[in-house]
């Protein structure tokens, strides 16, 4: 049985990313349906969803919410999903959960917006702190791990939870270091990343929260949307 994996906009929904590039570059086979945001989400997404909220995944009768309940869910079935080293894994749990509950002013001050380059008004100390964790955290997996991912040789879920932090370090310009920026690029090289971004880019549909939350932080410069 083929699962299903329900997202929402390519553009701007981060924790959509997470499940969807990971079963893309595992080849990991899944039905994929999207429901665009609107202002008000909740109760269209609670039809699928019991939490309301995208990516959601169907496998038959079973209904998996939360992109990381997701990724664990899909480890549990699927081999490649995390690391086999021991050390490597443990590494890429710990910063897959880091991710998961944290960078709270990078998400807010930051929000992924694939299609836009934006100048931040400023970028305070709480802020620059998560950037400066972010570039810590690249560079400490790829040299103990060997890379060229983030915890070896091989794409697992850690690289999947981090890829929309590539986008928002294009996005914004963000300086994490040589190795973060090294593995930024590969990721946005990556076949499936380079068709998520075929998608958003293609996207005429506009969410004003979300375009407003960009607007609030940075003076956008490009805009390679279609319009």
């Amino acid at each position: 049985m083929t699962y299903t994996l329900i997202t929402a906009n390519r553009n701007y929904s981060s924790w959509s990313l997470r499940p969807w590039i990971l079963m893309q570059a595992l080849d990991i086979p899944f039905a994929d349906e999207i429901l665009y945001f609107e202002e008000e989400n909740y109760e269209r997404f609670r039809a699928f969803a019991p939490n309301g909220q995208v990516p959601c995944l169907k496998d038959g009768d079973r209904t998996i919410w939360d992109s990381l309940a997701i990724a664990e869910y899909l480890a549990e079935r699927n081999p490649g999903c995390w690391p086999t080293d021991d050390d490597a894994r443990a590494w890429a749990r710990s910063a897959t959960a880091e991710m998961h509950g944290g960078f709270a002013w990078l998400r807010n001050i930051c929000p992924m917006n694939v299609g836009v380059r934006a100048t931040l008004h400023q970028i305070e100390t709480p802020l620059q702190r998560n950037i400066d964790r972010i570039g810590e955290l690249f560079a400490e997996g790829q040299e103990r791990f060997g890379g060229p991912w983030l915890a070896g040789e091989r794409f697992t879920i850690v690289d999947a939870f981090y890829a929309p932090v590539a986008y928002r370090v294009r996005s914004f310009a963000l300086d994490i270091g040589a190795a973060g920026q090294a593995w930024v690029e590969r990721i946005l090289s990556h076949p499936a990343m380079l068709e998520w971004e075929r998608q958003a880019l293609a996207e005429p549909h506009r969410e004003a929260g979300h375009e407003a939350e960009i607007a609030a932080a940075a003076t956008v410069t490009a805009d390679y949307r279609v319009r």
